[in-house]
């Protein structure tokens, strides 16, 4: 069985859920905090023992290159100044085996995972969507490779989610619980209705794909939103050889959304070294405003 040492980061999407920010820069490039989200994706690979990473960017995406390459002129600045940990951060991003591909056409993520098919080859992958940001004791992405290397077989990420927002997701039907956590899976439904949901087993930014996908892939037709839909080839693969399900409970983060992206924020502030102690008065502080503020209308309310 070959070692996973190969990701492929899908970055090409046109970001339109944080326009206008996104008009110009790559949502990927979003800070949380003072990190870009997709160096957060790229640091988990590289702790899951990932080798060789290929992002598929598109048009507009030249900053996530720029991010990932050297800066002398801001490196002797900073190494002249004596700014050492400021220079240790700027060349921390150097240095990784990191390729990059152009998804020409904004396809749908089956597209962009095609796209790197001659990267990948013959060898088992994984995929790292940059909208969910996970932070567990063991990586995510490391989970995935360890269930690989029980059985063989593609596996992907999936978390409960409150049942109302199963159109949010692909969803799976699962057949039984081999393991403790590890699902065989009947099907896999893109986006389902409530109603129609087979289960609250949602699909989030993680797979491990043996490399049959790609014929999956090229065998799958356009789907939902006129995309080559992920999901819908995992499907046709699972009619072919097994794919497994492993369920994630560790803490989750979607930047993905506005909201989401501003509830990561917070949460990374609060155990941030810089901001952590401004941030905890401030939300006690504005807490405290609010709830006068809410006393207060009651009050005018009631008069």
């Amino acid at each position: 069985m070959r070692k996973v040492r190969k990701a492929v980061i899908p970055a090409a999407g046109l970001g339109t859920r944080f326009l206008p920010a996104t008009k110009a820069l790559a949502k990927e490039m979003l800070p949380i905090v003072d990190k870009p989200t997709i160096q957060f994706i790229v640091e988990e690979a590289r702790r899951s023992g990932i080798e060789d990473i290929v992002i598929v960017d598109g048009k507009s995406k030249r900053s996530i290159e720029d991010h990932f390459d050297s800066n002398p002129e801001l490196e002797a600045n900073l190494a002249a100044k004596h700014k050492d940990e400021m220079l240790r951060q700027v060349q921390e991003t150097t240095g990784m085996n990191l390729y990059f591909i152009r998804q020409p056409y904004p396809r749908g993520l089956g597209d962009a995972v095609l796209t790197a098919k001659a990267f990948i080859g013959d060898e088992p992958f994984v995929v790292m969507l940059g909208d969910d940001m996970t932070d567990s004791k063991v990586p995510l992405t490391k989970q995935l490779i360890d269930r690989y290397n029980e059985t063989g077989a593609s596996t992907l990420a999936v978390m409960r989610v409150p049942h109302k927002d199963t159109a949010k997701y692909g969803v799976i039907n699962p057949s039984e619980e081999t393991a403790p956590g590890l699902y065989n899976v009947t099907n896999f439904v893109e986006k389902p209705q409530p109603d129609e949901a087979p289960s609250d087993l949602a699909i989030i930014g993680r797979y491990l794909f043996t490399p049959e996908i790609f014929e999956a892939l090229e065998n799958t037709p356009i789907g939902l939103g006129n995309e080559l839909q992920l999901t819908d080839a995992i499907d046709n693969l699972n009619k072919t050889q097994r794919v497994f399900a492993h369920e994630y409970t560790g803490k989750r983060f979607d930047v993905g959304n506005k909201f989401g992206w501003l509830k990561t924020n917070i949460e990374y502030g609060l155990n941030h070294p810089e901001t952590k102690d401004q941030l905890r008065a401030y939300i006690k502080e504005l807490n405290t405003r609010l709830t006068k503020d809410e006393e207060k209308a009651k009050s005018v309310k009631s008069k």
